[in-house]
């Protein structure tokens, strides 16, 4: 079977023959009997002529330059940073790189696939941890599955806590999927101490939203006693200069990589990372990359390990975001590739 009848279809026999299945003459009039009449079109729409790549290219262009630049001062886990003009052409302005789908035809995405790889090195390397995977969506929704990933591997606890230093928007995506699993959310200074017991874990701030630094060593020991699990939500360019989470007994880290290179986007997309210890890894959430050795016995990437669960039966998935962000993966590890390693 030729590639175009196996991934374009179906064809005008195959459609004839569905057409006459469900008695109807055309796919006109199936679609008048399924859809409500109030919102069909009475007209065709009013749309352009198409554009050449180059000539929509050049429209957006256009249109961009009208927008007004200015600094922003939002803070709360955005930063203005500026791409290399290489990684900027090459990555982000390259449609060869911006799906985000899943790799499964691993022998024609060996390109992505190292890509990637880099990007959990690296961020292996900045966290101190054992295993990191290759992007979440955001910074909010990597706290939130820290905290899912939290409370399967500590069954017994009902408790989560979240540090009041975390940022806004981190705190309420967190603690509505705490609720969603039916934890009980506190919010709190965790720098003043923890108390309480039947404890999930803990999320805590390194630095905090508004750029205090304090030791996580007293939280995560106190934590630890009680039998929960410590995410630190860690400042990923922070961490070229702080110590880093694994070293300290943290068990996961998040956070985003937004400050390496990838452009504010008026709030995102931005690519969010979860690095976590090795007897962590068969829970941790996303997609992982991993080297294997193809039939010649030369080094090959492939996914080590992307639950199928998540795709097929929901209820048992680790995780139901089924979709990392890549693109800006991709950026982020590709600007760690181009300021090199910290002397």
């Amino acid at each position: 079977m030729d590639y175009i009848s196996r991934h374009i279809g179906p064809d005008q026999q195959e459609q004839q023959k569905m057409l006459d299945a469900l008695g109807y003459d055309s796919i006109d009039a199936l679609i008048a009997a399924a859809v409500p009449s109030g919102i069909l079109a009475d007209k065709p729409l009013e749309l352009p002529e198409a554009l050449t790549e180059y000539e929509a290219q050049s429209r957006l262009r256009e249109l961009a330059d009208k927008n007004t630049v200015l600094r922003a001062f939002y803070g709360q886990g955005f930063s203005s940073t500026l791409t290399p003009p290489v990684i900027r052409r090459g990555v982000v302005e390259d449609a060869g790189w911006y799906t985000a789908y899943t790799p499964y035809q691993a022998e024609i995405s060996q390109g992505r696939l190292e890509a990637l790889l880099n990007f959990q090195t690296m961020v292996q390397d900045l966290t101190g941890l054992d295993i990191a995977n290759a992007s979440l969506l955001d910074e909010a929704s990597a706290a939130a599955e820290a905290v899912g990933l939290m409370s399967r591997v500590v069954k017994k606890g009902r408790r989560v806590l979240l540090d009041s230093r975390l940022h806004p928007q981190v705190i309420k995506v967190a603690s509505e999927r705490a609720r969603a699993i039916d934890l009980e959310v506190e919010v709190a200074n965790l720098a003043e101490g923890v108390v309480g017991e039947d404890l999930v874990g803990a999320v805590f701030a390194y630095p905090g939203t508004e750029g205090d630094i304090v030791d996580p060593r007293p939280v995560i020991e106190a934590i630890h006693e009680r039998g929960g699990l410590v995410a630190v939500d860690a400042d990923i360019l922070a961490l070229t200069l702080l110590e880093a989470p694994g070293e300290f007994g943290a068990d996961i880290a998040i956070g985003t990589t937004q400050r390496f290179g990838v452009p504010l986007f008026y709030g995102g997309p931005h690519a969010a990372y979860v690095a976590v210890r090795e007897k962590l890894q068969r829970q941790m959430p996303g997609r992982l990359v991993g080297v294997s050795k193809d039939a010649e016995g030369y080094p090959a990437y492939r996914l080590a390990l992307q639950t199928r669960e998540q795709h097929i039966r929901r209820e048992r998935a680790t995780s139901n975001i089924c979709t990392a962000q890549a693109l800006l993966a991709v950026t982020a590890s590709m600007y760690a590739v181009y300021h090199g390693p910290m002397a």
